[in-house]
């Protein structure tokens, strides 16, 4: 996983800017990180280096994106015909590519530590702009665009600035954008019934994604059946799978291999494990089963996916 240290090694290589020269001289470690880039200045300064890498940050980002690009998340492809707000989280790799040399726009890396501050309690965990399901890239009109960059520019302004209390209202403006990007998703993705059931279904989800991403191949799935989840929420297996297809269409099992199987594409795209390392890993005890699994929910081996 990328770290905040590594990010800034990566825009100032080869240049004679020190690393630690474009971190805000005033932010304390105890409030968390953030910052501010300008995408046009960033890519000038960066025109000689390889394009960046498929890969997970430890760092959440905020990007309005101008241009032609495509973008790479998970495992959905994103073209992304001229403007765009993208947001990243650490759960899942991402990448964006740009399609031509006319390319602008801001955005901000931030960590969850920078917007717990924030009176209003935001849980980015929480937020379906930041599920591992949720849609991460938006399309956005010529008209959005100029209430984001009002935004980003205000935060531009403020970080350069000696207000005492800039920090409270860079936070202020990150939830803006982050409420912005919420209100493009489909109604759907925002609101639930508040009922036993939605809770059941929300609870079965949350312990999920608990266990991703997986970073290591020492780090093992405790949960993998719906006996396991419906045994940790204290429902019985059949009114689980009952609860989770009235609310999602889909059975448990179908759901946790849904989430096994993007899991496992991650890391045969993105790491150097041996396919047996992923396996353990996933909690399958045999390599044979997960490569059964695997055929079966993707049609190809996973040494054929990984080639």
């Amino acid at each position: 996983m990328k770290s905040l240290d590594s990010f800034y090694q990566d825009i100032t290589e080869g240049s004679s800017i020190e690393p630690k020269s474009l971190i805000p001289t005033d932010i304390q470690k105890e409030i968390g990180h953030f910052n501010v880039f300008d995408i046009k200045e960033l890519m000038e300064r960066m025109k000689d280096k390889p394009a960046m890498p498929y890969d997970r940050r430890a760092y959440y980002k905020i990007s309005l994106i101008k241009g032609k690009n495509r973008a790479e998340y998970a495992d959905k492809i994103i073209e992304i015909d001229q403007y765009a707000l993208l947001f990243a989280t650490p759960k899942i790799p991402y990448n964006y590519v740009p399609q031509d040399t006319n390319q602008s726009g801001q955005f901000c890396v931030f960590t969850s530590e920078f917007l717990s501050k924030n009176k209003s309690g935001i849980d980015l965990d929480a937020l379906p702009i930041f599920a591992s399901d949720g849609y991460p890239v938006f399309q956005i009109s010529e008209e959005e665009v100029v209430e984001l960059d009002l935004i980003f520019n205000k935060i531009q302004k403020e970080i350069n600035s000696d207000y005492t209390y800039k920090y409270d209202l860079i936070r202020n403006y990150v939830a803006e954008l982050i409420h912005f990007g919420q209100k493009l998703q489909p109604i759907t993705a925002l609101y639930s019934k508040h009922n036993s059931a939605a809770r059941v279904s929300s609870l079965f989800a949350e312990l999920l994604e608990r266990q991703f991403p997986i970073e290591s191949p020492h780090q093992r799935l405790e949960l993998r059946t719906a006996k396991d989840f419906a045994s940790r929420l204290s429902v019985h297996v059949n009114h689980l799978n009952k609860v989770l297809k009235e609310n999602t269409g889909k059975t448990t099992t179908e759901l946790i291999s849904n989430r096994l199987t993007n899991e496992a594409k991650i890391l045969l795209k993105q790491t150097d494990w041996n396919i047996s390392e992923i396996a353990y890993s996933l909690g399958f005890e045999e390599l044979a089963h997960f490569s059964n699994f695997f055929k079966k929910q993707t049609s190809i081996t996973p040494l054929a996916f990984r080639s």
